[in-house]
């Protein structure tokens, strides 16, 4: 099985598409080569704009152009891009101006980097914005077809992709509206997104050596969230563990939470990071937060289906 950084099929998903389409323009904050939008910029130099290191001017810019009739992606780590929430919230959101934000280097796998350079708030910021669309690729082909979604959805777009390589396979195709089950579990499933979802698979063939039937879905779209879908999960599956390289706070698993509380109530488990991130291996960081394969099969056995 390959692995592919989510940010390469990201650069290399928008030359293909921007073929088809010259209203794509490309913008980036200084850090081309780290978010692949580098590619773009070889292939179509006339419609790649290198702002420099100016996010919140980076983001107005793309809102002007938005307005004009361009389809703009704007990039930088998604840490750098959400500090300038502001200019988000008003020139894109409130606006509700045509603009593709994509933010890279999200969660723990930044590694040496160190928290300064790690997108850890970026889902609890983005979904406070109610015509935001947040998408989370969990492989290459996800990251393609989302890219292309974006491309055709009107409206704002928040595009969360990796720097480290993730298990890339077809396994992920993306359909809007649908958390696919990638395994059919019998009465706890884990709910990831991202770099979390070869973990989550990885726990449940661990637990499933035992004896145990977890189920394991595919949480691509914290927001909005998909109703009708979580109505099925939630009258199949009695707990649900929502795994994220995100803060527990404002993440996938309080968006969860908060659902499963108004329309039916299960038993919902939020792991991910608490507190703040930090530099070290990304391997050695997943294990202190209990995000690896491992951590996950025996967090299950011992605070789930314990109880």
């Amino acid at each position: 099985m390959s692995k592919i950084a989510t940010r390469k099929s990201f650069g290399q998903a928008l030359v293909k598409l921007a073929a088809f389409n010259r209203q794509i323009v490309c913008l980036d904050a200084d850090l081309s080569k780290s978010t692949q939008s580098c590619l773009f910029a070889e292939a179509y130099p006339d419609r790649f704009f290198d702002m420099g290191i100016q996010e919140a001017n980076m983001i107005g810019v793309a809102a002007g152009m938005a307005f004009a009739g361009k389809i703009p992606f704007i990039c930088s780590f998604a840490c750098f891009l959400t500090s300038r929430f502001d200019q988000i919230r008003m020139s894109i959101g409130y606006s509700q101006a045509n603009v593709k934000i994509v933010g890279t280097h999200a969660g723990l796998g930044v590694g040496g980097d160190g928290h300064s350079q790690m997108g850890l708030e970026d889902i609890a910021l983005m979904r406070t914005i109610p015509n935001m669309t947040i998408l989370q690729p969990a492989g290459d082909r996800e990251a393609q077809e989302m890219v292309a979604w974006a491309i055709e959805h009107a409206g704002p777009v928040y595009l969360r992709l990796t720097r480290q390589d993730v298990e890339s396979d077809d396994k992920f195709p993306f359909t809007p509206g649908l958390w696919p089950e990638l395994v059919s579990g019998e009465q706890v499933a884990f709910l990831a997104a991202g770099a979390m979802v070869p973990n989550a698979l990885q726990a449940c063939n661990l637990l499933a050596q035992e004896g145990l039937q977890v189920g394991v879905i595919n949480a691509n779209c914290p927001h909005p969230l998909p109703h009708d879908c979580l109505q099925k999960i939630v009258q199949k599956y009695q707990t649900l563990v929502v795994v994220e390289d995100h803060s527990v706070i404002g993440g996938t698993g309080e968006a969860v939470a908060a659902w499963t509380a108004t329309h039916h109530p299960c038993r919902v488990y939020r792991w991910g990071v608490e507190g703040f991130g930090e530099s070290g291996d990304p391997k050695a960081l997943y294990a202190k937060h209990r995000l690896t394969a491992d951590a996950l099969a025996l967090r299950l056995r011992q605070e789930v289906l314990a109880k």
